[in-house]
C-alpha cells in the first residue's frame, strides 16, 4: 500500500501521521497507528507548558480582588477540583475498561463513546471554542511581553521621560510568523521537545516574577492590602466590586485550563504500564507543582503591589530598574507561549484534517502526504492541505488578537467558558457512565452537587468577563499605539 493510502486509512479513525523505520517498515502500535513512546516525564512537561501560561500573570491582581482570605482560598479550591476531575478524566482514555478498553485518540472521541449524541457535539462546540479562545489570548499576552521589552529599552536608552510608544501589532505578526512554521510540525508526538523547552521557561519567568516580589517587599513601601480585597468607596465602587470578583473567578479557572487537551497529551504515552496510571501521576505533579507557583505568584504578588496590582504583574515592576532583569521574563514568557500556543492548537489542527479525510477521501490535496528530508531534521511528512488550513488558523486567530487585545478581559471570558463545561461536566458524566454509578447514590449526589457548584461559578465568571470587555471596548480604536 503507498503512503498516501496508508494515510487515508488512519485517517477514517482519527488524525494520525505514519513514520517510516530505517529497514523500511512501519512502526505502528498495536491499533496500527504510529508507536506511541510519551512516558511520565513528558506528559508532566506538557501538562505543566498547557497549565502555567499566561494566566499566571494574572494572580495578582486577582488575589487583590478577593483579598487574603478568599484568594488563596479560591486558588487551592481550583486546584483541588482541577485534579480531582482530570483523575476522572483520565480513566476515560479508555472505554468501556480503563486499562483494556478501547483507545480514545481524543476529548471528542472520549465524550461520543461514553455519552455520544447531543453531548458529543456540545462537547465539541466546548472545546474548540475554548482553544481557538486559548489561541487569540496565548498571541495577545506574546505581543505584550515583547512589546514591554522594546519600551523597557527604550526607557533605559532614552531616559524615563521618553515618549516611548510601542504598537503590539507588529509583534503580534512576528509571533504569526514563528506559529506558522511551528504549526507545520505534524502531531503531538512530535512536541515533546517543544514541550520540555516550555516548560523550563515557565519556571523561569516565575521564579523571576517571583524573586522581583520579594525585593519589592523587602524595600518597601508595600501596596495596602486587606483581608477581603480591594476596598468599596476607596478602590472601587460596589457595583464594580462585584463585577472584578467575578472575572478573578474567570482569571483563575483560565489559569488551571488544561482539561482540554489532557486525552491528547495521555494519547502520547506507551501502552505500559497502563496509561491511566501515568496520567494521574504526571497530573499531580504537574497540578501540585503550577499550584505551588501560583500561590507564590498571587500571594507575594498581592503583598508587593497590594489593591492596585496591575493586571500583568510583570509589566507592575516598571520598565526601569532593574529593566534586564524584566526584559528577560519577558523574553521567556514569549518562548514559553510559543510552545503552549501548538499544545493547545494540535486538537484543532488534528479535528479538521480528520473530518476532511473522511469527507474527501478521493481528494489528493486533502489526503496526499510526502516523505522528504530535510537536513540535520531527517524524513518529515508534508502535506500541501496542512500547511495551507494551518497557516490559515494562525491568520485568522492573529488578526482576532489585534483587533481585540484585552488581556484580563479575554483571558477571564476564556477561562469561564471552559471551566465548567471541559474541567468537571464531561469528566464527571463520563465517570459515573464508565463507573456505572448508580443514579441517586451516595457518590452521584456528591458529584452533580460539585458539577452544579461549578457551574453556576462559570456563569459568574463569565459575566464579570463580559462586563470588563464592554468596559475595555468604550473608546477602544483597534491598531493603535501604547
Amino acid at each position: 500500500m503507498s503512503l498516501e493510502g496508508r494515510g487515508k486509512a488512519a485517517s477514517m479513525e482519527e488524525a494520525g501521521v505514519f513514520e517510516i523505520a530505517a529497514d523500511g517498515r512501519q512502526d505502528l502500535d498495536d491499533d496500527g497507528r504510529t508507536r506511541r513512546t510519551g512516558t511520565f516525564v513528558t506528559a508532566s512537561a506538557h501538562i505543566i507548558t498547557a497549565v502555567i501560561g499566561s494566566g499566571v500573570l494574572s494572580l495578582a491582581w486577582s488575589v487583590a480582588q478577593l483579598g487574603w482570605i478568599a484568594g488563596p482560598a479560591v486558588l487551592m479550591a481550583f486546584s483541588l477540583i482541577t485534579w480531582f476531575c482530570s483523575s476522572l478524566l483520565a480513566d476515560c482514555y479508555r472505554s468501556p475498561d480503563p486499562v483494556h478498553g478501547k483507545r480514545n485518540y481524543s476529548y471528542m472521541s472520549a465524550v461520543r463513546t461514553n455519552l455520544g449524541g447531543v453531548k458529543f457535539k456540545f462537547c465539541g462546540l466546548a472545546q474548540y471554542v475554548n482553544l481557538v479562545g486559548v489561541s487569540i489570548g496565548y498571541t495577545i499576552t506574546t505581543a505584550i511581553s515583547m512589546a514591554a521589552v522594546k519600551r523597557s529599552n527604550c526607557f533605559h536608552r532614552h531616559g524615563h521621560g521618553a515618549d516611548c510608544k510601542v504598537s503590539s501589532t507588529m509583534y503580534m505578526i512576528v509571533y504569526a510568523g514563528i506559529q506558522m512554521i511551528l504549526s507545520q510540525i505534524p502531531n503531538f508526538h512530535k512536541l515533546s521537545w517543544l514541550s520540555l523547552v516550555a516548560a523550563v521557561m515557565s519556571f523561569a519567568y516565575s521564579f523571576i516574577g517571583l524573586g522581583l516580589s520579594i525585593a519589592k517587599i523587602a524595600e518597601g513601601p508595600r501596596g495596602r492590602t486587606s483581608l477581603t480585597g480591594v476596598t468599596v468607596g476607596v478602590d472601587v465602587s460596589g457595583t464594580e466590586k462585584v463585577w472584578r470578583t467575578f472575572q478573578a473567578l474567570g482569571d483563575i479557572a483560565f489559569a488551571y485550563s488544561f482539561s482540554n487537551v489532557l486525552i491528547e497529551i495521555q494519547d502520547t504515552l506507551k501502552s505500559s504500564p497502563p496509561e491511566n496510571k501515568v496520567m494521574r501521576k504526571a497530573t499531580f505533579v504537574g497540578i501540585t507543582t503550577t499550584t505551588t507557583f501560583y500561590m507564590l505568584c498571587g500571594v507575594l504578588g498581592y503583598a508587593a503591589f497590594g489593591n492596585n496590582a496591575p493586571g500583568n504583574f510583570l509589566t507592575g515592576f516598571g520598565f526601569y530598574d532593574p529593566y534586564w532583569l524584566v526584559d528577560i521574563s519577558n523574553i521567556f514568557i514569549t518562548i514559553h507561549l510559543i510552545g503552549a500556543y501548538q499544545v493547545f492548537c494540535q486538537p484543532i489542527f488534528q479535528f479538521v484534517e480528520s473530518w476532511s479525510q473522511n469527507r474527501w477521501p478521493n481528494n489528493a490535496f486533502v489526503t496526499g502526504e510526502h516523505i522528504i528530508r530535510i537536513p540535520m531534521l531527517g524524513k518529515y511528512p508534508f502535506s500541501l492541505f496542512r500547511l495551507v488550513w494551518r497557516t490559515s488558523y494562525v491568520i485568522v486567530t492573529a488578526v482576532v488578537a489585534m483587533i481585540f487585545p484585552f488581556f484580563n478581559d479575554f483571558l477571564g471570558l476564556i477561562g469561564a467558558l471552559a471551566f465548567w463545561p471541559l474541567t468537571v461536566f464531561f469528566p464527571v458524566e463520563m465517570y459515573i457512565k464508565q463507573a456505572e454509578i448508580r443514579r441517586w447514590s451516595r457518590t452521584w449526589i456528591w458529584l452533580q452537587i460539585l458539577s452544579g457548584v461549578c457551574f453556576f461559578v462559570s456563569i459568574a465568571a463569565a459575566c464579570g468577563s463580559v462586563q470588563g470587555l464592554i468596559h475595555a471596548l468604550a473608546g477602544y480604536k483597534p491598531f493603535k499605539t501604547t
